[in-house]
C-alpha cells in the first residue's frame, strides 16, 4: 500500500520526494512517515483484493483501463501483468506522490520472484517527469507523480477498474476523503468497478455518495472484510 498525498507537517518528506523507509525482517518496506507497511499479504492479497475484487481477468480485453491510487512498489501492476493473456494492450494509470527509488523497488519485489520485476525496475529507473511512462508486455503504463487530489483532477481518462491502495485510512486520511472518492467516480466508466482492502465505514459511505453501488466482501487473511463497488452502467 502506498500514498499519494502528504500532510503539511511532512514538508521535508515532500522535498525529498522519495519515501523514507525501514524494512521488516521479511524484507517488507515500511513508510517511516506513516509507520505503515506497503503490503501485508503480498502477492496473494493483491490477487484477492484488487484482481478478484474487480472480477479480473474475466473482464480484461484490448483497451481495458485500470487505474490506481498509490503505485508504491509496482506489485499490483506486476500481478495484473501475470493474468493478461489476451491480444492487444491494457492501459494502467497510477497516481503516486512519493515514487520509490528503483533500488528500493527492486528490494521490495525480490521476495516474490516475479518474471517482469527486473523489467519494471529498469524501466522505472529510466522514466522521468511528472508523468512517468513505461511499458510491460501488453500494458501501457502512466504514473502521475504528485498529490492525487490535483493530478487526478487534471487527468482526462476514464478507468474500467480501480485499485484503491493507499496507506490505511487512519494513517493517511487524505487519500480516502469524499472529494477524492468523487474524483475517482468521475473518472470511472459506466459499469466500472473499484476494489480496496479497507472496509472502513467512512470510505464505503464516500464511495456510495460518489455514485458507486458498494458491498463488503471477505477480506484477505486477518482482515475480516474488504470493499468493492460498481458504477451503474
Amino acid at each position: 500500500m502506498c500514498h499519494a498525498k502528504v500532510t503539511p507537517f511532512l514538508n521535508l518528506f515532500s522535498i525529498m520526494n522519495h519515501p523514507a523507509l525501514t524494512w521488516t525482517d521479511a524484507e517488507t518496506p515500511v513508510a517511516t512517515a506513516f509507520d505503515d507497511p506497503y503490503f501485508t499479504g503480498g502477492l496473494d492479497e493483491t490477487r484477492h483484493v484488487f484482481l478478484n475484487g474487480n472480477d479480473l481477468p474475466a473482464r480484461l480485453r484490448d483497451g481495458f483501463h485500470v487505474a490506481e491510487l498509490g503505485f508504491g512498489t509496482g506489485l499490483n501492476l506486476l500481478a495484473l501483468a501475470q493474468i493478461w493473456q489476451g491480444s492487444g494492450t491494457l492501459h494502467f494509470t497510477s497516481f503516486e506522490a512519493f515514487p520509490m527509488r528503483p533500488d528500493d523497488m527492486a528490494r521490495a519485489l525480490a521476495p516474490f520472484d516475479l518474471p517482469l520485476a527486473e523489467a519494471l525496475t529498469r524501466a522505472w529507473a529510466q522514466a522521468k517527469g511528472p508523468v512517468r511512462r513505461l511499458s510491460l508486455p501488453g500494458i501501457a503504463v502512466a504514473v502521475h507523480i504528485g498529490d492525487a487530489r490535483e493530478t487526478l483532477a487534471d487527468w482526462s481518462g476514464n478507468s474500467d477498474a480501480w485499485f484503491l491502495d493507499g496507506f490505511a485510512p487512519a494513517r493517511n486520511p487524505e487519500l480516502w476523503g469524499e472529494n477524492l472518492m468523487a474524483l475517482v467516480a468521475r473518472h470511472t466508466a459506466p459499469g466500472g468497478s473499484v476494489a480496496t482492502y479497507t472496509a472502513a465505514g467512512h470510505v464505503r459511505r464516500a464511495l456510495e455518495r460518489a455514485g458507486f453501488i458498494v458491498t463488503r466482501q471477505p477480506g484477505y487473511g486477518r482482515k475480516k472484510h474488504m470493499t468493492i463497488g460498481r458504477m451503474p452502467a
